[in-house]
Parts: C-alpha cells; sequence; structure tokens
C-alpha cells in the first residue's frame, strides 16, 4: 500500500561558510522577507524566514562547497512510508544530519539529488 505524502512546513537551505551572511542579507534586507523566532536542535547557525505558509531556514554547514535545497515530506505512516521509499529505489542519507533520537523521521534523496526529510506527522 502507498502511504500518503505531503509537503512539510520546512524548506532549507544549506549553504557553506563563506556564503552564509550573504544568502542571509538575501532574505533579510534584499528581499524584506520577515524573520521567525525559531528554535533548532541543531549545532549550527541558523536563521528562520516567514515564507508563505513555510518555514525557510537558512542553515550554515561546513560539509558543503555550494548551496543545496532540502525538502521536508510528512507522512501519516513512517513505516509504510520507509518500506515503500526503500522499494522505489530511493537511498536512504541518515549520515548527512543528526535527528534527535525520539524523532520519527529519515532523509533520503531524490532522483535529482535533492534531499527530503520525511517526518512521521499523524493525521
Amino acid at each position: 500500500m502507498k502511504p500518503i505524502f505531503k509537503p512539510g512546513k520546512n524548506i532549507a537551505i544549506k549553504v557553506p561558510p563563506h556564503e552564509y551572511e550573504q544568502t542571509v542579507a538575501f532574505y533579510k534586507d534584499v528581499l524584506g522577507l520577515i524573520l521567525k523566532e525559531a528554535s533548532s536542535p541543531d549545532n549550527f547557525e541558523s536563521i528562520t524566514f516567514e515564507f508563505g505558509g513555510k518555514n525557510l531556514w537558512i542553515d550554515k554547514n561546513s560539509r558543503i562547497s555550494q548551496a543545496e535545497i532540502w525538502l521536508e515530506i510528512e507522512t501519516d505512516n513512517i513505516e509504510e512510508a520507509e518500506a515503500y521509499l526503500k522499494t522505489m529505489g530511493c537511498v536512504r542519507r541518515d549520515e548527512i544530519e543528526s535527528l534527535p533520537s525520539d524523532f520519527q523521521g529519515f532523509w533520503i534523496r531524490s532522483s535529482s539529488n535533492i534531499i527530503h526529510l520525511v517526518n512521521h506527522k499523524p493525521t
């Protein structure tokens, strides 16, 4: 059975340290997006903007050399989603960023190398 997938509320732009300040300035000063108060359990510098009905995270990531877009996908059944995505050939990428031990979710990449957080969201 195919699980239900929906867009999540988070979009992350992961940027290398040498591009972080300029990227934040673009969204804050050039576009004038509104800063959000947001907390993250991550160990890196991050800032969040309102982006329509979504959160746009700008994360400083010293393990990358160019900016990457990461998206959140929600599902109502994380076990079914994991099994289904595996049968569809999706590659797990849990090593790219640690998630809290009590978090029900995992990382995958699409065929075009876009990282997705698959997150359990009960309906």
